[in-house]
């Protein structure tokens, strides 16, 4: 089925600001080198797609999310001796969240990267957007969390509601639960969290059960499908298909926002799911099919985890924005970039956009995975479902 629409990629290098320390797995590299192919491959020249600069979110739109006492101590810790400061109360200073110069600035901006995606689909300008630098859906109100600082996938459904009352789907397939988007949320109606994610028993943060499913108005508008370690792509495909439309279809959201963290893949190095390159593409296909049904295209996906930085992250979003874009990529990577890749790689740099070579799963495991999944479907159906409409979806 063809669908129209024109997208951008919300990108600068300015986003290689955004940098823990050289240690730190979450690595600037990934997003370059996903920039890098985009162009490679040259999407950028094609008639639907375009590349757009970010701009710095102001403290009045942090504060849709955040408080001002956190955004001031992030702006206080963000100075040329940063590295020497530890505010954990803050969230900041820690293992996760190292403190780094220029902190607020490349915070900021990721955060406004999301606020202008947001602003260009509402007001018609584009269809699509991907802000692969965003999908920092960990932070909290008054503290970093999580590798994230600012939220800004929460802060763009803040500002959506603020601006256009708009009602906001926000979709997250990161192996995290999106909890810090859930937090903001738990109480509004007129935005619905999903999540599918490793189970918080197995993986930080630790929350996300099928029990969480929101609070007085906001009663069943959260909904969380913890997975066992090994979950396949048919496992994660399967729940998408039992859930996600019903919901999106009873929701009627006027916009879709999407956290597209590739770190499910059978190889990163920080979780324990199962997914392929393979899988991401076919996920981003059918959210491509159902953001034209029910909310007439407007879509802002985001980036997020994905800690496989020179293998894995870069062609599971070039996919996803192909596919946004609607074109069809050659399978070979473009030499171009394989050598830039090199540069960065110490493994063995891949050859083609989609093709992986996971292990081969072991039965019990994905037997397991697979029974904790259908369990979760009933409990979301048997909880959400009447709450939401979406039975009669």
């Amino acid at each position: 089925m063809a669908m129209s629409g024109s997208s951008a990629l919300i990108y600068s290098d300015s986003y290689m600001g955004y940098n823990f320390s050289p240690w730190h797995p979450m690595k600037p590299e990934r997003l370059l080198l996903t920039a890098e192919l985009v162009k490679a491959y040259g999407l950028q020249e094609f008639p639907k797609m375009e590349i757009v600069e970010p701009r710095l979110a102001t403290d009045e739109e942090l504060r849709l999310v955040h408080d001002q006492a956190y955004i001031d101590k992030v702006r206080e810790l963000s100075g040329p001796d940063a590295e020497k400061t530890y505010a954990p109360g803050w969230g900041l200073g820690t293992g996760d969240n190292p403190v780094f110069s220029g902190m607020h600035e490349a915070s900021a901006t990721i955060a406004g990267g999301a606020l202008k995606a947001a602003q260009l689909i509402m007001e018609g300008n584009l269809d699509h957007v991907f802000h692969m630098g965003g999908g920092l859906h960990h932070a909290q109100r008054d503290r970093a969390s999580g590798f994230c600082i600012y939220n800004d996938v929460a802060l763009a459904a803040a500002w959506l509601r603020k601006t256009f009352e708009a009602r906001v789907l926000y979709l997250d397939f990161d192996a995290h639960h999106g909890d810090g988007v859930q937090a903001a949320f738990h109480g509004d109606p007129n935005v619905m969290t999903v999540s599918f994610h490793e189970s918080g028993m197995y993986l930080f943060p630790g929350t996300g059960f099928t029990s969480e499913i929101g609070d007085g108005e906001g009663r069943g508008y959260a909904v969380n499908l913890p997975l066992a370690p090994g979950a396949s792509d048919d496992i994660l495909l399967e729940a998408y298909e039992e859930l996600v439309p019903p919901l999106a279809r009873a929701f009627k959201p006027d916009i879709i926002i999407t956290q597209d963290g590739c770190d499910g893949h059978w190889s990163d190095p920080l979780t324990h799911l199962g997914y392929s390159l393979a899988g991401f593409a076919e996920l981003s296909r059918r959210l491509h099919k159902l953001v034209h049904e029910v909310s007439g295209g407007r879509w802002l996906a985001s980036g997020g985890g994905g800690y496989q930085a020179y293998t894995v992250v870069p062609r599971a979003w070039t996919r996803l924005m192909a596919d946004m874009t609607e074109a069809e990529l050659p399978e070979a990577l473009p030499i171009s970039w394989r050598e830039l890749c090199g540069r960065y790689a110490d493994n063995e740099v891949p050859l083609t956009l989609t093709g992986d070579d996971p292990p081969e799963a072991d039965a019990a495991i994905i037997e397991n995975a697979r029974n904790l999944a259908q369990k979760g479907i009933e409990e979301i159906r048997n909880s959400i479902f009447p709450l939401t409409g979406a039975e009669n979806s």
